[in-house]
């Protein structure tokens, strides 16, 4: 996943390469991104925030995310 922060709005923003690229509108700060990452995607995914967890990039754009209870089909329909 590669993410955008200080957007204009948090949204699905297409592709970057071979991942998903999620504009943020949080500032890269104290966690406050990976923390509107987690839960934009839980929302996304009608699933609890604890679901979503960044497990590698926490202070990268391109982020590694582990997303419990939705299909892979349910995340590529995201992007």
């Amino acid at each position: 996943m590669w993410v955008q922060p200080r957007a204009k709005r948090t949204e699905v923003a297409g592709r970057h390469g071979e991942v998903l690229k999620i504009r943020l509108a949080a500032p890269p700060v104290e966690g406050a991104a990976n923390a509107v990452l987690c839960q934009f995607l839980a929302e996304a995914l009608d699933l609890p925030q604890s679901a979503v967890t960044v497990v590698r990039g926490h202070t990268s754009r391109r982020k590694l995310v582990a997303i419990t209870g939705a299909s892979a089909e349910a995340v590529a329909k995201l992007g």
